[in-house]
């Protein structure tokens, strides 16, 4: 299907053409129209002919509009480099008046958008960026965003949402996304929060708050929005909530997702399971909360019997040099399964180091 503006272009050109009949030569005029009408009615060879046959004097008006419809034709056929090629020679040309121009250097910019041709279009579309509509701002900030320049796209929409505040959610959504990927986690909340007087009920929008926080280093606070949403009667999924852990995880934050995680389950918002607990105490033992680790591992290991947890323990209590509760659990490890040499290794540095202390304490009462 043809694109809507060139539709609309197929409706204006005529006139456009017209007001400048009086410096166009007759039989480029006739080229054009007849050019117009076969691409009206979707006969590309025929509009092609016309523009071909038309002979244009080098360096005038008539190149310049024909240079302008083979670009549009071939913008019709989904022909968008060709395209770019031929409208950048008409704006070049210098022939075109000032509204025109202005008009198809917008189409320029679209097309450029259409190529992935960003730095085009921010060099057709940045110099008036201060009068710039909706779309042309819309514009801008995809093109900066594929140029990997997301803090010259974030005051455009800014600009944009502060003077629209009905602004279409997608914006809002920008600027949560893009601050939250420059790490200005406040002002991605200060967004999100607007976001989410729009979408009170939407569990994703309450979760997407609690994320930021949690990327804040804010766990206290990513629990109490979803106790705030849970009052609401707003629920969630385990798969969310577990996510919600697993995205402090993946920011190299554990001691966050362990006070996360923990505030779940004794708010009751996630329930216990094994699994879980593992997870919590994976997060104590990488926070270096090496105490809280080996209380969890303790009642894994007494309720499940695997030399897995067993083992975890062991090397939880000798890293707080706890040798002989480690030797113990080291002992109930071997009893479970575990492989020998492993523990065999374990138990020769813990007992090494056990001795060692007896000596220096022998040694200092003598």
């Amino acid at each position: 299907m043809m694109p809507r503006l060139l539709l609309v272009w197929l409706l204006c050109v005529s006139a456009q053409v017209q007001a400048a009949d009086q410096v166009v030569e007759p039989a480029v005029f006739r080229a054009l129209n007849t050019a117009q009408e076969a691409q009206q009615k979707g006969d590309y060879a025929a509009a092609r002919r016309a523009l071909e046959g038309a002979k244009a004097r080098e360096g005038s008006l008539e190149q310049a509009l024909v240079w302008r419809s083979q670009a549009y034709l071939h913008w019709a056929q989904g022909q968008n480099a060709q395209a770019v090629e031929l409208l950048g020679n008409a704006i070049a040309s210098g022939k075109l008046d000032d509204e025109l121009l202005a008009n198809e250097q917008l189409n320029l910019a679209r097309l450029n958008l259409a190529e992935r041709r960003y730095g085009e279009v921010v060099r057709l579309l940045a110099p008036q960026q201060a009068k710039a509509d909706e779309e042309q701002l819309q514009m801008l900030v995809q093109a900066y965003q594929g140029l990997g320049q997301p803090a010259k796209a974030l005051p455009l929409a800014e600009r944009y949402v502060q003077a629209n505040p009905k602004a279409a959610d997608s914006w809002l959504q920008f600027l949560v996304g893009m601050n939250a990927e420059l790490k200005r986690y406040s002002a991605a909340e200060r967004w999100q929060r607007q976001l989410l007087v729009r979408q009170a009920d939407t569990p994703a929008a309450w979760r997407q708050l609690a994320a930021l926080q949690q990327l804040a280093g804010e766990p206290d606070k990513a629990l109490a929005t979803l106790r705030t949403a849970y009052g609401k009667g707003v629920r969630f999924s385990e798969s969310e909530l577990d996510n919600l852990v697993l995205l402090a995880s993946a920011a190299e934050q554990p001691w966050q997702g362990a006070k996360l995680l923990n505030g779940m389950f004794e708010q009751g918002v996630l329930a216990r399971t094994p699994a879980r607990e593992e997870r919590l105490g994976l997060l104590w033992w990488q926070a270096r909360e090496r105490s809280a680790a080996a209380r969890i591992y303790r009642a894994l290991a007494t309720r499940s019997g695997s030399s897995k947890h067993w083992l975890s323990l062991a090397q939880l209590e000798l890293e707080q040099a706890h040798w002989q509760a480690g030797l113990d659990a080291l002992a109930q490890a071997e009893r479970a399964g575990a492989d020998r040499g492993k523990v065999r290794s374990w138990r020769n540095w813990a007992e090494s180091e056990l001795s060692f202390e007896r000596e220096k304490r022998l040694a200092s009462r003598s």
